[in-house]
């Protein structure tokens, strides 16, 4: 640590696991900055046509502060999303003013109509924190979705997550220099996994480090496959946005693209 600063921690409990996000959505654009949300909207575009035909209804699950969103309303989609944070809604209603936006549980939601495709990026469908959120999340897209709509989303494998494997990048606002940093955390058994997450903000030699961890479901891609296979025609991908591959089985995160059977 540099000579004359000032450390606070601020930690917040487990329990509390939108706490974080609450505090900071105003950061939260900042601590995605690295992710190429256009890249993830038109691959789940591309898939959807693939995989789903033309329809262009969508809702984006656990949509944050609407990034994907603004893509796919600029490529022509009628798009509205679903989240539990009333200030992340805010925010993405500012920037998708075009947009419907509810505040609901993925786990449990209603739509007035059905929609083409429902989308669920940035590993978001682990927040249904257990087995029967889960089952009880894929249950409502499935009414949610218009027969033969698509599912989209990504996720990672249980059995294949690497407890010391973090993810860190910095970036600047105003006058404040900020460290984000995220990583998996799996103890090996049952249905419960964390990610760990610390944002660390350093102002005119003052730095504050906010830490929490947020429970999360874990999952093997077998036991995943298995649950959305009594609804969905299920084709399993490799974790990439630039091509169209099928899961080779080996890496830890995948593309799940289900296909709704029946009505």
């Amino acid at each position: 640590m540099m000579r004359g600063r000032k450390i606070d921690h601020i930690n917040h409990p487990m329990h509390s696991s939108n706490a974080l996000y609450t505090d900071l959505s105003g950061y939260y654009d900042l601590m995605c900055a690295d992710i190429d949300y256009q890249a993830q909207s038109q691959s789940a575009r591309r898939l959807h046509q693939f995989f789903g035909g033309d329809g262009r209804t969508h809702l984006d699950l656990a949509c944050g502060t609407g990034p994907h969103i603004r893509h796919f309303l600029d490529a022509g989609y009628q798009s509205s999303g679903l989240d539990l944070n009333q200030p992340m809604l805010d925010k993405a209603q500012q920037r998708c003013p075009e947009a419907s936006f509810m505040q609901q549980n993925m786990c449990d939601f209603t739509l007035a109509e059905q929609v083409d495709l429902i989308t669920c990026f940035l590993y978001s469908i682990h927040y249904s924190a257990s087995i029967n959120n889960l089952k009880a999340c894929i249950d409502s897209v499935f009414k949610a979705l218009k027969p033969g709509g698509v599912f989209c989303f990504n996720a990672v494998d249980k059995n294949k997550i690497d407890n010391n494997s973090f993810v860190r990048h910095s970036a600047k606002l105003d006058n404040s220099q900020f460290v984000f940093e995220s990583g998996w955390n799996y103890c090996g058994q049952g249905e419960h996994q964390s990610l760990q997450l610390s944002i660390e903000k350093t102002t005119s030699d003052v730095t504050q480090i906010w830490q929490d961890q947020h429970p999360m479901v874990a999952i093997s891609f077998t036991e995943l496959e298995l649950l959305l296979s009594s609804s969905f025609e299920v084709h399993i991908l490799e974790h990439n946005y630039e091509k169209i591959a099928s899961w080779d089985k080996e890496a830890g995160n995948a593309l799940f693209v289900c296909v709704k059977t029946g009505v």
